[in-house]
């Protein structure tokens, strides 16, 4: 299978060819804006360094973290340092490893039954970390008869102990897992506990008694993202999935708290890629 070194082009062809792909990512790349795609994401560090913000939870990221994210799950690997931050992320198609599943191994489980309770993150053993990097190398390692076939034995073998590992090492959020500013953390947790109500920058000026000015610049500082872009994500996240419980387009804007129609579906259009309509269409549960 093709290496990828761009995180972003490695999505796009794991959405295209409704499979996977995997990118290793050796030196610092231009981070991408808060994002949500249509895929799950595995995410390992092998440096470290950075901070992740996914969904409503902020994560320092130490070496051998794996992250598991969905395709309902804005996120953002922030912009700290300039240190270089080796890591590999491996984007599947949902469907894909649906077919890889058995009705006994459900491969998807991760992704599917990880409710609020429990963290996004699992922290590897020196053993696991080996086995995770021999899987990575086995799938982008292989050529010739049968490679296709060797590559996704890799990838369910990985998904095998990975899924192992995350039922036996669930961790729970309450634990402290980042170093946010206090406000910032704050901040977050104002903005999830309102996410769907019609509220403004000013909003949180008035609630946490600082200039608009200054809770924007203090936000992006320890966040690497802004305000603004933070709650259109949350909604964005939260309008894929009422869309996909079968809700309508004008239903996931206002219970999503957009409230403005031709907003949402320019927003909704320009993160997902393609309209809430036919998103609803083709991913309707």
């Amino acid at each position: 299978m093709q290496e990828f070194n761009n995180c972003k082009i490695a999505v796009q062809h794991c959405i295209e060819n409704k499979s996977f792909s995997i990118a290793y990512l050796y030196s610092e790349e231009k981070t991408i804006d808060m994002h949500i795609h249509d895929c799950y994401e595995i995410y390992y560090s092998i440096s470290g360094g950075k901070q992740f913000l996914i969904g409503e939870n902020c994560y320092n990221i130490e070496p051998g973290d794996v992250f598991i994210i969905n395709q309902y799950e804005s996120h953002y690997l922030t912009q700290i340092d300039a240190v270089a931050h080796e890591r590999i992320v491996i984007s599947i198609y949902p469907e894909f490893l649906d077919g890889m599943s058995s009705r006994k191994t459900d491969l998807t489980y991760c992704f599917r039954r990880r409710d609020g309770k429990y963290s996004n993150r699992i922290r590897l053993d020196k053993e696991s970390q080996q086995h995770f990097i021999y899987y990575a190398h086995k799938i982008t390692g292989t050529d010739g008869y049968g490679a296709d076939v060797i590559e996704s034995a890799a990838l369910v073998e990985l998904m095998v102990m990975i899924n192992g590992m995350f039922q036996e090492k669930q961790e729970p959020l309450i634990l402290p897992n980042y170093h946010y500013n206090h406000m910032v953390m704050k901040i977050i947790e104002y903005i999830n506990q309102h996410i769907i109500e019609k509220f403004t920058i000013a909003v949180l000026s008035e609630t946490f008694y600082v200039s608009e000015s200054y809770i924007c610049r203090v936000f992006k500082s320890e966040t690497g993202t802004t305000i603004n872009k933070y709650m259109t994500a949350r909604r964005i996240s939260i309008a894929k999935t009422l869309l996909c419980d079968g809700a309508s387009v004008s239903e996931a804007c206002e219970s999503s708290g957009f409230n403005d129609y031709v907003n949402f579906v320019k927003s909704f259009t320009k993160t997902v890629g393609i309209s809430p309509k036919r998103y609803a269409k083709y991913n309707a549960n």
